[in-house]
């Protein structure tokens, strides 16, 4: 039998009959063995970049990444489409990660999907060295260079299995990251040789706008109203969510709110209803979006400025995935500036208080003094902060420390279902039912709705279980809490809640070591990102697209034609220098002595109209105030 093509494997499994600009490149590369590193834009399909080269060789592509929600979604997508795919990630049993690894060393599974931390496990270790590996593939790998915008410890572990799995290449994957974090990505991963895949972070469809208003509420009701189809709104509280939605919604604008809080089926339930346009605009956290397939989202709003160029870039290019005409909007003014500037600074919280939190845990956890390696807990942030008086934000940030030391690992609430596999054979099963006739009714219905239960773990649902059975959930959840202690199941219960991992072992507070000069570094880092961030905000001459793209490093691109900024410009016939001139003669004038608005132009002896113009910007960017008298002033 033939090896089918790259463009075969594409129109088989996905319809497709070409490749997007670039993807081709990266898959070629790739199957000639070269380690390389692929920057795609949000929405660019970074994964069909190692999906379609892992199906055209043989074997097991192990793909790492970060965000179990994003696994499991690649996960369900893959096996719809008739292709063998697990996924291995903090909360799954030791049973349960045994018999996957088992399929992947010795059955036919082409995916192997694994979040970082269960690289470092001996597991791990052993059995991916009995896979056939084609492939290694390294979604969000910006998450393993201390400059990306979300560091992860447990991603320097993986030039530490490359060993392990000789003479195969590996493929780097991020939609966004700066030339010092490019660099660094192919530093910590080993590459023998500097390959880059850069499409351009351009979007030609996308238009940037900044509105600094001190009333954001009727803002975002204007842009829900006057731009058509589908939008998101970015808030940073889940608190928030809930109200925004209730506003849009008495102003007769159909809008719901999702943040990680909710339960599954309310989650799963708001999000269908959004991506078939039951529901036009979601009110959210940035828990939702990720991962999300709707190339028709006209319209990005963000509530509160983010916290850098990297998270404001990914989000706002959830819009116009289709390459159609969209804005991102940001509602922004000083208080927003102080806010989060605020809370970078209490982002850090002091080591002791570090070490105070992470005892807390422990006890809250009962975890014993070097035990709780790799094992899961849930986690509720707001009883442990009550319990032992710690405010919550301290306790978070201090959580959040503890993660990026990599002591723990922090997951916000995924929905696992029930899962159940027999741990006797057919013979067995049988005596226990003659002997114990009472089951005999309850074991052949669940072998009867529920294949496969001898050979892997099964996703059940114990209400469907007790509606064929006509008996309550609580009494099906009964009885196979007794089948587990009779030791002829595994039965996993189904858990909604956040969850804590320890990555390593409990330790002793006086052999807990906090880095500070890595504390520091990353306060460092940052701060660079939110200056940035609240600059592409401020500024007023610089065409948004263009300010985005050379933060990335792109300098040779032009304006885009569509922002606010640009709109402006193109309307008053103006370029960056004669805002900059004006900006400045306008600064000099105010701080010389306050005056109104004739004699202003007057003095500066300009063309009015553009006078005008750009004294509105400095109005809207609270650069120039006017006092109780009426004469303007530029604010120190």
């Amino acid at each position: 039998m033939s090896t089918p093509d790259i463009h075969q494997v594409l129109k088989q499994y996905w319809g497709y009959e070409r490749f997007r600009p670039l993807q081709e490149e990266i898959i070629q590369a790739v199957l000639a063995g070269k380690d390389t590193l692929a920057l795609l834009p949000t929405g660019g399909g970074k994964s069909l970049c190692f999906q379609v080269p892992a199906l055209v060789s043989g074997g097991i592509c192990v793909v790492v990444s970060p965000l179990i929600a994003l696994m499991k979604d690649q996960v369900e997508n893959l096996r719809l489409r008739g292709i063998k795919a697990e996924a291995v990630y903090s909360g799954m049993s030791y049973r349960e990660i045994d018999r996957i690894l088992d399929n992947c060393a010795y059955g036919d599974i082409r995916f192997l999907y694994v979040s970082p931390e269960r690289l470092a496990t001996d597991l791990f270790k052993v059995r991916v060295q009995k896979m056939k590996v084609n492939l290694l593939a390294v979604d969000e790998a910006h998450c393993i260079s201390q400059w990306g915008y979300d560091f992860r410890p447990e991603y320097l572990q993986i030039a530490e299995i490359r060993p392990l799995m000789k003479d195969i290449p590996v493929l780097a994957l991020t939609a966004s990251a700066t030339s010092q974090v490019v660099e660094d990505i192919q530093q910590r991963l080993l590459f023998p040789k500097l390959n880059v895949f850069r499409k351009s972070f351009e979007r030609k469809n996308l238009h940037y706008h900044v509105r600094i208003v001190e009333d954001k509420n009727t803002k975002m009701i204007d842009v829900c109203r006057n731009v058509k189809g589908t939008g998101i709104v970015y808030v940073r509280n889940r608190r928030s969510t809930k109200e925004l939605a209730a506003l849009l919604g008495k102003n007769k604008i159909s809008a719901d709110f999702y943040h990680a809080g909710l339960t599954h089926k309310e989650r799963e339930q708001k999000q269908n209803n959004w991506k078939q346009n039951k529901t036009r605009v979601m009110v959210c956290t940035n828990a939702f979006g990720m991962g999300i397939d709707k190339p028709d989202v006209r319209f990005v709003v963000h509530y509160e400025i983010p916290d850098g160029p990297e998270a404001y870039y990914q989000e706002a290019g959830r819009a116009g995935r289709d390459e159609k005409k969209a804005f991102a909007v940001l509602l922004y003014n000083k208080a927003d500036k102080m806010e989060a500037e605020l809370k970078l600074k209490n982002s850090i919280p002091k080591e002791e208080d570090i070490k105070r939190v992470y005892h807390a845990l422990g006890a809250y956890l009962n975890i014993a003094i070097g035990s709780g390696f790799m094992q899961t807990y849930p986690f509720d942030l707001a009883q442990f902060a009550q319990r032992f008086k710690v405010a919550g934000s301290l306790a978070y940030n201090s959580l959040k420390v503890l993660e990026q030391e990599g002591f723990i690992r922090l997951s916000d609430a995924i929905h696992e279902p029930s899962r159940v596999m027999f741990t006797v054979n057919n013979a067995e099963l049988y005596r226990f039912q003659v002997a114990h006739a009472h089951f005999d009714p309850f074991i052949r219905m669940i072998l009867r709705l529920y294949g496969g239960m001898f050979d892997e773990y099964v996703i059940i649902h114990e209400e469907d279980i007790a509606a064929k059975l006509k008996i309550p959930a609580t009494d099906v959840v009964k009885f196979l809490d007794q089948l587990k202690q009779y030791n002829l199941i595994e039965y996993i219960k189904q858990t909604d809640s956040p969850k804590i991992t320890f990555v390593k072992e409990r330790f002793d507070l006086s052999n807990l070591r906090i880095d500070r000069k890595l504390l520091r570094f990353r306060e460092e880092v940052q701060t660079i990102r939110l200056k940035a961030v609240i600059g592409y905000a401020e500024q007023y001459a610089v065409c948004r697209s263009r300010y985005l793209l050379h933060y990335f490093d792109e300098v040779n691109t032009g304006d885009c034609g569509v922002c606010d900024v640009c709109l402006l410009k193109n309307e008053l016939d103006l370029n960056d220098t004669e805002i900059e001139e004006i900006f400045a003669a306008i600064q000099v004038e105010l701080n010389h002595e306050p005056c109104d608005t004739k004699m202003l132009v007057k003095a500066l002896r300009l063309q009015d109209k553009k006078v005008l113009a750009v004294l509105q910007l400095a109005l809207e960017h609270d650069l120039v105030y006017a006092d109780t008298r009426g004469m303007l002033n530029w604010r120190k």
